[in-house]
């Protein structure tokens, strides 16, 4: 029988951030674990309005842990009903060009 404490810690804020993102998007929202290496794992959010949002946490393993701990939230991949369900705003894309130029 798994222990509690054998289980990875999920920040709070964490937690917190994931489960507003569900309140203002709606449920189910998906969600991506992805590893981004020494930084940890970076936790794509897609709402059932098609909203991005991320949480970044310590590894993998809190990501999962963040999944299984926020309700409303399931675990996705970057399939195709996955990156269909993405509404991505001009906003957005001018944010992130705006990266790309420096």
């Amino acid at each position: 029988m798994a222990d509690e404490s054998d289980s990875p810690q999920v920040p709070v804020k964490a937690e917190r951030s994931a489960a507003a993102f569900v309140a203002a998007h709606g449920k189910p929202a998906r969600a991506v674990v992805e590893n981004i290496g020494r930084a940890g794992a970076r936790v794509v959010l897609v709402g059932a309005d098609g909203a991005l949002g991320d949480v970044i946490v310590a590894g993998v393993e809190v990501g999962a842990a963040l999944v299984e701990r926020v309700e409303g939230l399931e675990a996705g991949e970057w399939d195709r009903e996955t990156v269909a369900a993405t509404k991505i705003g001009a906003g957005h894309r001018r944010k992130m060009a705006a990266r790309v130029r420096g």
